[in-house]
């Protein structure tokens, strides 16, 4: 590297120019940046050694709480032991293994996973696998997929076409094709519900309507979050799920479940679909599967869904798709220790007895300034407050301020403050996050 470019990087100093951030105002951010010097636990330490209590595992992904010594000395060997190896035509041992045991903690009959390297991969792979399944049936037709309102796919072309969040389409049209839209499962008569609402299962009914518009025999697949999580936590009323899965089931559409926030016990199960009692085709999963330490998704498919393409010839690919990092060996060290972390620690368990506290004191918060709803499922939280007037969607990014100089780190989206805690967060310190935020709406104007 030239002297010059040295000298210029050294100048720059910690100065966040050089790295175009995610979703960020680079600008704003600039004139007053969050910096994470370290972790442990149910904290980040930031360079000067403060500690702000982690109210969003990360972002949805840390579930076990940070630093997790096994899951770090795994990753440590594995990179001393073989740091790549292609699966194009060739594996290595851990990914055998994680494979298996993957598919072990997943729903039964979902016994066969294909590994990328995210969320919006694994609903890019997940989206093109359900066309590709029903071309190997020999159904060509099958090409329209139905995402849902609100719902968060990813940014990939294939998860933003689904994907029911508007803002983020903007310029970047046009997506793709054949895509539709179910509405949102959620009105005002189903504000404050803890838990699942008990009534909202009628919404289902609008798939059948879609059908009748699209013509049942071109629809590929169906994808929602069980939960919708980034556009805002709401649960799926009592009933909806089941009857989407037996309205796919009658039209012989496949069901999509996005679980890349709900897998890895964040409803007290392995994944939403063993919490909730339905078991889509596919489900998509990512973040959690290494507790974040290292970058890794997953497309788990059912064995109907896998054998269709076994059908042909044993000597030639399958399944024309994959990514230079699928199953990396540090990925797969993450994900096998992760999954012993579980195990070892009883994490899910913790996380289905600690969703009781956390969603009734969530509730607590019912009537507190500018709170216009609240929405709980395990431990998912969503604080939707009413838009400040002349400034729509101001109130949330300054609920999370605030809560950050208090030492609590939340997510603010639009008019709603957002909470995914690791699961393994103690009694006080659901006390200290909800606490924390009581304070902070009372600072709102």
């Amino acid at each position: 590297m030239p002297a010059t470019a040295l000298r210029s990087e050294a100048e720059r100093g910690n100065e966040p120019d050089a790295f175009w951030m995610p979703f960020t105002p680079m600008r704003a951010f600039r004139q007053d940046p969050i910096l994470f010097d370290r972790a442990e636990g149910m904290h980040y330490i930031t360079p000067e050694g403060r500690r702000v209590l982690d109210g969003m595992a990360g972002l949805w992904c840390v579930n076990a709480g940070h630093a997790q010594q096994h899951i770090v000395e795994a990753i440590r060997e594995a990179a001393g032991r073989l740091d790549f190896v292609s699966s194009f035509k060739m594996s290595h041992p851990a990914a055998q293994a994680y494979a298996a045991r993957l598919c072990d903690f997943a729903p039964e009959g979902l016994d066969h996973v294909f590994f990328v390297n995210s969320g919006s991969e694994a609903v890019d792979t997940a989206l093109k696998i359900a066309r590709a399944y029903h071309h190997a049936r020999g159904d060509a037709r099958r090409t329209k997929l139905i995402g849902r309102a609100k719902g968060y796919h990813g940014m990939g072309f294939g998860g933003l076409s689904v994907a029911g969040l508007g803002r983020q389409k903007r310029g970047f049209g046009p997506l793709l094709p054949e895509v539709a839209h179910l509405p949102l499962p959620y009105d005002a008569g189903l504000a404050f519900s803890l838990g699942q609402p008990e009534r909202g299962a009628a919404y289902a009914e609008d798939l059948e309507k879609l059908l009748d518009v699209h013509d049942p025999l071109s629809v590929a697949a169906v994808i929602v979050e069980p939960v919708i999580g980034s556009g805002g936590v709401y649960p799926p009323p009592k009933g909806y799920l089941e009857r989407l899965r037996a309205i796919c089931d009658k039209h012989g559409i496949l069901l999509i479940f996005d679980e890349v926030i709900t897998g890895f016990g964040r409803l007290g199960a392995p994944f939403a679909a063993q919490a909730l009692g339905v078991t889509p085709d596919i489900i998509t999963c990512a973040k959690g599967m290494t507790n974040g330490s290292v970058p890794m998704g997953g497309v788990i498919v059912s064995g109907d869904v896998y054998g269709a393409f076994m059908a042909g010839p044993p000597d030639v690919i399958e399944l024309f798709h994959g990514y230079t990092y699928s199953a990396h060996p540090l990925a797969c060290a993450a994900g096998l220790a992760t999954l012993d972390v579980f195990a070892e620690q009883g994490i899910i368990a913790q996380a289905k007895a600690s969703s009781v506290t956390w969603q009734a004191r969530a509730h607590q918060l019912k009537g507190a300034p500018h709170v216009a709803d609240i929405r709980t499922l395990g431990l998912l939280c969503a604080i939707e407050l009413s838009p400040k007037p002349g400034a729509a969607g101001t109130r949330g990014a300054a609920g999370a301020k605030a809560c950050l100089d208090a030492g609590v780190l939340v997510r603010g989206s639009g008019d709603t403050i957002v909470l995914s805690p690791p699961l393994i967060i103690s009694q006080s310190e659901i006390d200290e996050v909800f606490g924390v935020i009581e304070g902070a709406l009372a600072t709102l104007d």
